[in-house]
Order: structure tokens, then C-alpha cells, then sequence
């Protein structure tokens, strides 16, 4: 069995973002070589997620509404693990929400999705630099 490794690098300019990774996930599966195996996507960092949906504006922002009100940033006092000078406890807990990671069936070197399905990095603690993985395996 084959093997590659690919870091992905982000810096989102505001504090919440999506990011549509699909292309440069693509690319890391073509750069492999590898023709029929998984492409796993995670992120490295634990104020940020990678998931797979729709690429719509109004999912995405139905999305963020849906987070924030599971867990608000503000105020900021209501949640225990800013009282160590943070401010990114709901960043967390968002995290928690969409997971980590995401795996994909790579089919004839392609990315086996269903027809709308895209592949996001969710930042929750932005406007510094942020790492994504991804792992491809197989022949």
C-alpha cells in the first residue's frame, strides 16, 4: 500500500470562516498517484474542523447561526475555560460539533463524492496561521 502526506496552510482574516478545500484535497489525490484507497482530511488544530456539505452561501450562514446559537462566543465570562485569559471556549465546543475529520473513497484517482457534496475547513478561532492534513492511501 501507498502513502501521502500533505499539509494544507490557512490564515482566515476574521475570527469564523469556511474555506472550500475541495480542489486542493483534488490535487493532493492526483499528486499521489494513488488510484483506488481514502483520502483522509483533518485539521490540526483544535479550534477548527473539516467537514463535507453543500457549498451555498445560505447552508453556510444557516450553519453559523446554528453554531453560535449551540455555543455563543458571548458573553465570553459564561464558559470556564476562558477564565485562563481566552476567549475561543465556544470555538472548542464547535469544534466538538463538526469533528475533526473526514474521510473520502478515492475511485479511479478521483474523489468519490455524492453530487453536491464539497469538502470545508471551518475555522472557529481565526486571524492566525492553521494547518489542515491530508492523508492519502492505497494503490
Amino acid at each position: 500500500m501507498k502513502s501521502h502526506r500533505q499539509e494544507l496552510t490557512f490564515e482566515v482574516p476574521s475570527r469564523r470562516g469556511f474555506l472550500n478545500i475541495t480542489d486542493d484535497v483534488q490535487r493532493a489525490v492526483t499528486a499521489s498517484g494513488i488510484q483506488e484507497g481514502l483520502c483522509l482530511v483533518n485539521s490540526m488544530h483544535i479550534t477548527s474542523s473539516v467537514f463535507i456539505n453543500d457549498d451555498e452561501p445560505g447552508l453556510h450562514k444557516d450553519l453559523e447561526r446554528w453554531l453560535e446559537g449551540l455555543a455563543p462566543h458571548a458573553p465570553t465570562a459564561q464558559w470556564r475555560h476562558n477564565d485562563t485569559g481566552e476567549d475561543n471556549a465556544d470555538a472548542h465546543l464547535k469544534r466538538e460539533i463538526l469533528g475533526r475529520s473526514v474521510t473520502v473513497a478515492v475511485t479511479k484517482g478521483r474523489l468519490d463524492f455524492g453530487r453536491w457534496e464539497q469538502i470545508f475547513y471551518a475555522e472557529f478561532d481565526g486571524r492566525r496561521q492553521k494547518r489542515a492534513l491530508i492523508k492519502v492511501l492505497g494503490e
